[in-house]
């Protein structure tokens, strides 16, 4: 029987709602060759778009099929009245829990939007703006560091460790390092705390000699309280556009002699015994690694 007569024979059967997976298997077609057919046919086009075809249905819990027409008029049931169920998730747990309907959150979603129920998402209004990065003209210790976060591996468990760090551009030290189980902003807030007692660096209101901060997009420098800190010390914190770590080049060439010189190395069985190598890795390093400082005169860091 000629393929194309096979996959009309497949529709038709999957019209009456038997399965397209069982079909396809049952005549010896390709799952992927069925819709790719079905949708050029129903577009009038051989090069139709790919992928599987809106069934127009759903089942219940104890198989009986629901139209989407009906789905629809649940869901204008759910935001009417004074208790009305927004959201897609919302929604989702409404026709599954009220009405025993196997249903994904997607489909929900796009029943949604033909239906104009959703409500427009609210835009953010950070308390703290963000600062691009720019050429910076560097002439001494404590202008700029680097910040990032790399995480570890515990060998037996297959638990991760956090390794938060800064570097100072200029000297290239670790000014400072944070390792723990999570890492949030509160701890890296108290680990930059820690490094600008030790360093000594004071600056005033005005700008002078202000510490430059630079990070990336992650959850804790872009926090309120990673802001706040940042205001509360007189720090200026910049951060680089998403999928740019050349802009974090010091911090990130350190995570890398990090991976090759201790995690590759060194197979950890638990946190403590990670703990302490990193805290000895650290000590070796900012001691006893040689290391090209930039200390020729003033250089320039994009």
């Amino acid at each position: 029987m000629p393929i194309l007569t096979v996959l009309r024979e497949i529709h038709l059967w999957a019209k009456e709602g038997f399965s397209i997976t069982k079909l396809t298997k049952a005549t010896g077609i390709n799952r992927s060759l069925y819709y790719y057919h079905t949708e050029a046919e129903e577009a009038g086009d051989s090069k139709g778009k790919r992928g599987r075809p809106v069934p127009g249905y759903s089942f219940t819990t104890t198989g009986v099929r629901i139209p989407d027409e009906q789905i629809e008029e649940y869901l204008m049931e759910a935001v009417e009245g004074d208790g009305a169920t927004y959201g897609i998730k919302n929604l989702t747990h409404f026709l599954k829990v009220n009405h025993h309907i196997k249903i994904n959150h997607k489909k929900v979603g796009r029943l949604c939007r033909k239906l104009g129920l959703l409500l427009p998402q609210r835009k953010g209004n950070p308390t703290y703006p963000k600062r691009l990065v720019r050429n910076r003209i560097i002439t001494a210790p404590n202008q700029l560091w680097q910040v990032d976060i790399k995480y570890g591996m515990i060998s037996e468990t297959r638990r991760f460790f956090f390794v938060a760090c800064a570097i100072d551009v200029l000297d290239r030290s670790i000014v400072g390092h944070y390792r723990g189980q999570r890492c949030t902003a509160k701890d890296i807030t108290t680990m930059l705390e820690e490094a600008l007692f030790r360093r000594g660096v004071s600056t005033s209101p005005s700008g002078e000699n202000q510490l430059i901060i630079r990070t990336d997009n992650g959850p804790q420098f872009v926090s309120n309280l990673f802001g706040a800190f940042c205001e509360g010390h007189h720090l200026l914190h910049e951060r680089i556009p998403p999928r740019s770590p050349n802009y974090n080049a010091y911090i990130e060439s350190f995570f890398s002699i990090m991976e090759r010189d201790l995690f590759r190395r060194f197979e950890f069985e638990y946190f403590e015994e990670a703990y302490y190598e990193v805290d000895e890795f650290m000590t070796f390093y900012n001691e006893t690694i040689p290391r090209q400082l930039e200390t020729n005169g003033p250089f320039t860091i994009s």
